[in-house]
């Protein structure tokens, strides 16, 4: 298969977390990981203070004239991640430690370790940082907006579908702007200016994929957290579906806050708490197959609760003051919960994202 054909459904994988749509971008060179590794459902979940979600905000009508600018085609260096350990020891592992992986994996891809795909760094931290602390539909539309920026081809709407292939701007072409003109996609001035530093960072060659590819797992981390507008939560995300590193535990994610509790409700008393699998992250199915609700998990045993932390508590964060914030657990809370995950906690973090606590 083509490597641009095998980019489209990387960037699937890792940008739709945020927005949906992918882009592709043409000849890239291939850079491989270092050997050593790294390579709302049942309860209302309200907007936590500080990380607005907002989508009644509209962008400038019109986008602005860019300023001529004079490069060669981009050809961006990807990173062409392989797996240091085994994905059949991991699933065996994480089956044993709780039987409803068994239904996701068989019912849902690991993505960043099922399909190992190449991944351009720069666009994945750029699309990363344009969808923080907005929801995925206003998210969608910024990305957008921002790729109309440098291609004004693109449809107004954005598409509902993966189908169609997008270029992305190069870091020096990024970098070339000021705050003003990527304001006009929809973006705050602060993250505009997040973008801009990305991108300069990537043009100075203070971030690449060869530099990011051949760090230990603790220089990658400093490497992006140094880099202003990407926090611990935005790193995490990048060393699993980037890196495809196996054993990180984001606990700084929203998403992996919630799922963690519906996991752990759910299986103590699966029917008020009822956990499924969200079906907008199974598999389509062919036109003949009708797209199914939602596939129930089923546990067999309840969640061990850390020292100190009793099911009314965990029944109190989810609907009272404790939800307001989108952090339920201390990391203590979280290590001991995802402790017989190890050291395969990657894999299960990325299935805390696909559930929802009752079927759509």
């Amino acid at each position: 298969m083509p490597v641009a054909s095998r980019i489209i459904r990387s960037a699937i994988y890792i940008e739709s977390l945020i927005t949906g749509t992918p882009v592709v971008a043409s000849k890239p060179a291939t850079i491989r990981c270092h050997e050593n590794p790294p390579i709302s459902g049942h309860f209302k979940l309200p907007t936590p203070p500080g990380r607005p979600i907002s989508t009644s905000k509209k962008p400038p009508k019109y986008l602005a004239e860019l300023p001529p600018f004079d490069e060669p085609p981009y050809n961006p260096a990807l990173i062409w991640p392989t797996l240091t350990f085994s994905f059949e020891q991991a699933k065996n592992h994480l089956i044993k430690a709780d039987t409803r992986f068994k239904q996701l994996f068989a019912s849902l891809p690991c993505e960043p370790f099922e399909r190992l795909e190449p991944v351009d760094p720069f666009r994945a931290l750029i699309t990363a940082v344009i969808g923080q602390h907005i929801s995925q539909i206003a998210a969608k539309a910024s990305y957008h907006r921002f790729l109309q920026l440098f291609n004004r081809s693109l449809p107004e709407k954005v598409t509902p579908t993966h189908e169609q292939e997008y270029t992305f701007p190069s870091p020096g072409r990024v970098a070339s702007l000021d705050k003003d003109i990527l304001k006009t996609t929809g973006m705050s001035e602060r993250k505009a200016e997040f973008v801009l530093n990305i991108a300069k960072r990537f043009e100075s060659g203070e971030l690449s994929a060869e530099k990011l590819a051949n760090a230990s797992d603790k220089e990658v981390e400093e490497m992006l957290i140094a880099t202003r507008g990407i926090g611990k939560g935005t790193a995490d995300m990048f060393a699993i579906t980037a890196l495809r590193q196996p054993d990180v535990l984001p606990v700084n994610s929203q998403k992996t806050h919630i799922g963690l509790l519906r996991w752990v409700l759910s299986s103590h008393e699966p029917e008020s708490y009822p956990l499924y699998i969200n079906p907008e992250k199974l598999p389509k199915p062919n036109k003949d197959t009708k797209q199914p609700s939602g596939i129930l998990l089923v546990p067999t045993s309840p969640v061990q609760l850390p020292e100190g932390v009793t099911l009314d508590t965990l029944k109190a964060r989810a609907n009272e003051e404790k939800s307001r914030t989108g952090q339920f657990w201390s990391r203590n809370e979280m290590e001991a919960l995802t402790a017989g995950w190890k050291p395969y906690r990657s894999l299960g973090a990325f299935y805390l994202g696909t559930l929802v606590g009752k079927a759509k």
